[in-house]
């Protein structure tokens, strides 16, 4: 090979591979949250198609999975509750069901889908600022319960067996939506990803020239660390933001499945795992288990790291798998 053909080569090797390393950055609103998408990729064109599509996964998503909307498949659904009918589903829903359902049996209830009755009362008790009466809980607590949802995974069919049940799938829903969308990007040859879902973040391979994604954790006030991550997922929760302020008691908009009210003692949760889903499911989980509880739960999903901060009184119980 001679010279001219070598130098043509390399030219053109270089400068595909420069044109990889350019950052591109979206942003959007979606399913009550920002969606913080960046990658690397070639070209603008392709970038652009590649971003926009993604985009597209996640709307078609919260058609299907918001409990919001009248007309979405999860509500449909919902509204068939009782009937005695095995429902058809989509592949997404039955897929999100399925998972959810796992983590139900394997966490002893501290993640439940069928938590939506009790859910809706507490969003109204926010909008009218007045504490359900504990009739009200109890009549929405008497409706949910993972074991009256079934699943037929072959058939992808669902039935739920309690009239006035109501799913919501807000604790893994964005952790879902984040791990479609990364999907769509590896279609387009895009190797190089983050996906922030409102806190919900899928991982693919480090960005040029770097060991991994930074990833701060903390504790809602305080950084705990700043990692460098890559091909994982990071989910976290707390009541940083959303809670509901009472006769000078917070709570929490994590309910636990158990009591139908908002958590008091918990701070943050942040889960890593290989499962953009399983994170955020398990992110809320161990936030209504508390630590002793999430220690225990944890030996069931090998390979995850957990931040567990609660606040006891004036105590600060943290729970930290890294150390």
């Amino acid at each position: 090979m001679n010279n001219y053909y070598l130098c043509t080569i390399l030219f053109f090797l270089f400068h595909r591979l420069s044109a990889q390393e350019k950052r591109y950055t979206y942003e959007r609103g979606l399913m009550g949250s920002p969606f913080k998408l960046v990658f690397y990729a070639s070209s603008d064109s392709i970038a652009a198609l590649a971003s926009q599509d993604a985009f597209k996964r996640i709307e078609h998503l919260n058609e299907l999975l918001s409990d919001y909307a009248d007309g979405s498949e999860i509500n449909r659904l919902s509204a068939q509750s009782g009937s005695g009918q095995w429902v058809p589903v989509s592949k997404d829903l039955a897929t999100i069901l399925w998972i959810s359902k796992e983590i139900s049996l394997k966490t002893e209830g501290a993640f439940d889908v069928t938590l939506g009755p009790v859910v809706q009362l507490w969003r109204r008790a926010v909008r009218q600022r007045a504490f359900p009466d504990k009739s009200e809980i109890a009549d929405a607590l008497n409706r949910t319960g993972f074991q009256k949802m079934k699943i037929d995974t072959a058939a992808r069919k669902v039935l739920l067996t309690q009239q006035g049940m109501r799913l919501d799938v807000g604790g893994l829903g964005k952790g879902y939506a984040a791990e479609e969308a990364v999907k769509i990007l590896n279609s387009y040859g895009i190797k190089s990803a983050m996906m922030n879902a409102g806190g919900k973040v899928v991982l693919t391979n480090a960005p040029p020239g770097s060991k991994g994604w930074k990833i701060v954790v903390s504790n809602g006030s305080d950084s705990l660390a700043t990692l460098e991550l890559a091909n994982t997922t990071v989910a976290t929760s707390g009541p940083t933001y959303r809670y509901f302020d009472y006769k000078g008691i917070r709570y929490s908009h994590i309910v636990n499945p158990k009591t139908g009210v908002g958590l008091r003692f918990h701070v943050r949760t942040t889960v890593i795992a290989s499962d953009g889903t399983v994170s955020d499911a398990l992110a809320t989980a161990f936030s209504v288990s508390g630590i002793k509880k999430a220690k225990r739960y944890a030996k069931y999903f090998p390979g995850i790291n957990v931040w567990l901060v609660e606040k006891h009184k004036k105590r600060i119980l943290q729970w930290d798998t890294l150390r």
